[in-house]
C-alpha cells in the first residue's frame, strides 16, 4: 500500500462512521464562532431544548461587525452606531452567556478577527479538525489542521453533537520550489497559484501546499496561503507540521504545556504526507518566476504580475471568458491594453484575515517609513488583526510610522474586507486591498477591489498608483 497524504491522515484520525453512500461522520475538535453565522444556530439549540455537547471545544469572538474607530469601540457594544451591527454583537454576547461558551468580547485586548485570534491563542493546534461559519477557516490548515468553513445549520450541528457529516475530497499538491525574490510575499504566491489554476482549479480537492518556498515561509505566510485556498475553489488548504509550526504553537495560551507538550509533539510528528503518498493532482510553480501580483477584475483569478498589461477580451479563447472579461473591465472602469501600473487606487486597505498579522504590518511599514501617502489617496487604513497584534505593532513603533505617513491606525476587526461595517468603499472607488476577494460590491456597493500584498498596497499608497515594490 502507498503512503498517506496529510489530508488522508487527518481525515481517518477523525472518522466516526463511514456510510455506504460515500458520506462520513467526522469528529470536530474545535469550533470557532462569530456574530454573523451563529444566531440561528443558538436559536436552533433553544428550540430543540439542546445544550452544546462540549462547551470547551468552542471559542467565540466578534469580528465582522465590530467598528474599528477607537471612539466607537470605547463604549463597548452599546456604542456601536449601526443598529444591525450592534444587535449582532450583543446577540453573540447573550448567546455565549446563556450557553456558557467562552467568548473574547469586543473590549478584550485579545479580540480580533477569528482567523487571527484562533492560531494566536493556540486554540488552533496541529492535528485538529477546525470549523467556523466562515469560508476562510481554511486559514487554520497552516498548522497541519483539517480546517474548513461551514454553514449555519452545521454550526448548530457541531454545537449539539461535536460531529459533522462530510464527503471526503481528493488530494491536490501545490508544490512551489525555488526561492522568492525580495518584495515577493506569500500573498503574491497565493495569487499566482490562483492565476494559474483558476478559481475552480481546487474544486473537490483538499490542497496541500509544499515545496521549498512553503517550507521557508513563516507561519504567518503559510496562513496567508491557506486562507486563499478557498479562492482557488478548494474548501481547505494545509501545510505539513515542522519545526516552524512547533515553535509558533509553543507557549500559546490554549496550547499544551509541560509533559502534555512533549506528548503532543510526539503525536504531531507524523502530520505530513508520506514520501510515497499519491496525490490525485500535482501543480508546480517556481518561486523565482513569481512577481508581485495585482488583481484587475472581479474574480481572484483575474490577476497579473505588476508589469502586466490588461487583457483584450476579444483575444480570449471562448465566449464565456470574453463575456466575463468584458463585464469585469466595464465594472472596474478599466480598458484592455492598460498597464497595471497605470491603475490609480482611491483608497488603500491593509488588514483582513489574509494580511493583518505582525509580519504584514512590518512589511507595509518598511515601505512607507519616512514617506507620505500621495495626495490623490482619499484614505489609507491599517487595521491590525487582533488586539495582541496591535499591542506588538505599537511596541515596535509601527503605529507611528503609519500615522506619520498619513495613514489611519485602527482597532482590530474585519473592517473594509467586506461591506458589513462602517469601513466601506464608495461607488466607483478603486482600492488597493490586502483582503482576499474582489467580487462586485465586496467592499462596498460599486467598489472596485485590487488584491495585493501589504508591501504592494503600501507602495501604491505612497506612489498614488501601482508600482513594482521590488524596485523600492
Amino acid at each position: 500500500m502507498s503512503g498517506k497524504t496529510l489530508y488522508d491522515k487527518l481525515w481517518h484520525s477523525h472518522l466516526v462512521e463511514q456510510r455506504d453512500d460515500g458520506s462520513a461522520l467526522i469528529y470536530i475538535d474545535r469550533q470557532l464562532i462569530h456574530e454573523v453565522t451563529s444566531p440561528q444556530a443558538f436559536e436552533g439549540l433553544r428550540i430543540a431544548g439542546r445544550q452544546p455537547w462540549r462547551r470547551d471545544a468552542n471559542l467565540a469572538v466578534p469580528d465582522h461587525n465590530v467598528p474599528t474607530e477607537a471612539r466607537e469601540r470605547s463604549g463597548g457594544v452599546a456604542a456601536i452606531v449601526d443598529p444591525v451591527s450592534r444587535l449582532q454583537v450583543q446577540t453573540l454576547d447573550d448567546n455565549c452567556q446563556d450557553f456558557d461558551i467562552v467568548e473574547i468580547e469586543i473590549n478584550d485586548v485579545r479580540q480580533g478577527i477569528v482567523h487571527v485570534v484562533g492560531p494566536e491563542q493556540g486554540a488552533t493546534l496541529p492535528g485538529m479538525t477546525v470549523v467556523c461559519g466562515d469560508s476562510h477557516t481554511s486559514t487554520h490548515g497552516a498548522l497541519g489542521a483539517l480546517a474548513h468553513g461551514i454553514g449555519t445549520s452545521e454550526v448548530e450541528h457541531a454545537l449539539a453533537t461535536q460531529c459533522l457529516v462530510q464527503m471526503k475530497m481528493k488530494n491536490l499538491l501545490v508544490r512551489i520550489d525555488g526561492e522568492l525574490a525580495r518584495g515577493v510575499s506569500a500573498k503574491d504566491v497565493a495569487l499566482a497559484v490562483i492565476g494559474k489554476i483558476g478559481t475552480a482549479g481546487g474544486t473537490g480537492y483538499a490542497i496541500e501546499f509544499g515545496g521549498e518556498v512553503i517550507r521557508n515561509m513563516s507561519m504567518e505566510g503559510r496562513m496567508t496561503m491557506c486562507n486563499m485556498s478557498i479562492e482557488a475553489g478548494a474548501r481547505m488548504g494545509m501545510v505539513a507540521v515542522d519545526d516552524t509550526t512547533l515553535e509558533y504553537v509553543r507557549g500559546r495560551p490554549f496550547a499544551p504545556s509541560g509533559e502534555l507538550w512533549d506528548q503532543a509533539v510526539a503525536a504531531w510528528s507524523d502530520l505530513h504526507s508520506d514520501a510515497d503518498a499519491v496525490f490525485d493532482r500535482i501543480v508546480e510553480l517556481r518561486g523565482e518566476d513569481i512577481k508581485p501580483q495585482v488583481s484587475w477584475g472581479t474574480s481572484p483569478e483575474m490577476v497579473l504580475p505588476v508589469d502586466g498589461i490588461l487583457p483584450d477580451p476579444e483575444a480570449m479563447e471562448n465566449e464565456s471568458q470574453r463575456t466575463a472579461a468584458r463585464r469585469a473591465l466595464e465594472y472596474m472602469g478599466l480598458r484592455a491594453g492598460m498597464a497595471i501600473t497605470d491603475i490609480k487606487p482611491d483608497r488603500v486597505f491593509i488588514g483582513s484575515c489574509t494580511n493583518s498579522r505582525i509580519e504584514d504590518l512590518r512589511a507595509a511599514a518598511e515601505v512607507v517609513r519616512g514617506k507620505h501617502v500621495a495626495p490623490s489617496i482619499k484614505q489609507a487604513l491599517v487595521v491590525p488583526g487582533s488586539g495582541k497584534v496591535k499591542q506588538q505593532a505599537e511596541a515596535e513603533g509601527l503605529d507611528k510610522v503609519f500615522l506619520e505617513a498619513g495613514m489611519e491606525w485602527r482597532e482590530p476587526g474585519c473592517s473594509m474586507c467586506l461591506a458589513m461595517n462602517a469601513d466601506k468603499l464608495g461607488a466607483g472607488e478603486h482600492c488597493a486591498s490586502t483582503s482576499n476577494r474582489n467580487f462586485e460590491g465586496r467592499q462596498g456597493f460599486g467598489g472596485r477591489t485590487h488584491l495585493v500584498s501589504p508591501a504592494m498596497a503600501a507602495a501604491a499608497a505612497v506612489a498614488g498608483h501601482f508600482v513594482d515594490v521590488r524596485d523600492w
